[in-house]
């Protein structure tokens, strides 16, 4: 039997599994200034499209910080995300940051580990690649980012529903990879919440783990459900040095958390340094 997040909402998430929804809206989306190149993946074996904006006052010289995303296409989220950095930065509500949009080119396969259910194998006819995306992304795209770019030590990843099940599972498998990880509704039901079932083991294997972890919820019963879930093991075995939050949004819908919540968590975690 299907989920049932996915048997309520379907119209919808079969636009955001797909990229739908976001390429619906980018076409009005202003687009700041922003590069484009690529970069053949060994990993995933194919050929990955990357949009990069770096903000006001990048010729100066300085180093910047990097949020990295997922669904990163011109026309997915990078868009919104971009706009969203630049107008915090004019306005002097973030610090100065390059965003680094990767575009999907199989969504559903990049984003999903294994899984035993067979429900869950059947939303696309290949999952269970995000293994190599990981790869992809340690191992390839962000040696290219400081090879292309001038980037200081600090890095953070941002993403929604099947991308925010790949955030959190990589705070997990490569907690070092990242400084800040924001998962909004992550897809956490995937094989019956493993990640969640396993969380509380990793926890406690790195007691100096450090760094930030943020996770959101809209109303869907499955995934507050399981982020729930995720909380109270946090709360249980998280070490002193890992600060997260949980902060669900029941007044918000699947469709819309994204676009609601990423300028206001951005400008949170990224607010400009007190002099």
């Amino acid at each position: 039997m299907m989920p049932r997040r996915i048997k309520q909402v379907l119209p919808i998430a079969s636009l955001l599994f797909t990229g739908g929804f976001a390429a619906e809206s980018a076409a009005q989306e202003p687009l700041p200034l922003h590069e484009t190149f690529t970069l053949h993946s060994n990993a995933t074996g194919e050929t990955r499209r990357i949009n990069v904006y770096t903000p006001p006052g990048y010729a100066d010289g300085a180093r910047y910080p990097v949020l990295y995303m997922p669904d990163g296409g011109i026309q997915e989220d990078f868009p919104h995300i971009a706009a969203t950095v630049d107008a915090g930065i004019r306005a002097g509500e973030m610090r100065p940051m390059l965003v680094v949009g990767i575009e999907n080119t199989e969504r559903r396969r990049d984003m999903t580990g294994p899984t035993e259910v067979a429900e869950d194998r059947a939303i696309a006819p290949r999952v269970g690649g995000s293994a190599a995306f990981l790869r992809f992304i340690g191992d390839e795209l962000m040696p290219e980012v400081e090879r292309r770019y001038r980037v200081s030590d600090e890095t953070a990843i941002i993403g929604e529903s099947l991308a925010g099940l790949f955030i959190v599972e990589t705070f997990f498998m490569r907690p070092e990879l990242f400084d800040t990880y924001i998962a909004l509704s992550p897809s956490l039901w995937w094989n019956r919440e493993a990640v969640v079932r396993a969380a509380g083991e990793r926890l406690r294997a790195r007691p100096g783990l450090e760094g930030r972890l943020y996770l959101s919820s809209a109303d869907e019963e499955e995934i507050v459900a399981a982020t729930t879930r995720l909380q109270q093991v946090l709360r249980d075995d998280a070490p002193a040095g890992l600060r997260w939050w949980y902060r669900p949004r029941p007044d918000l819908t699947h469709a819309t958390i994204y676009r609601a919540l990423a300028p206001p968590v951005l400008r949170e975690l990224f607010a400009p340094e007190c002099p």
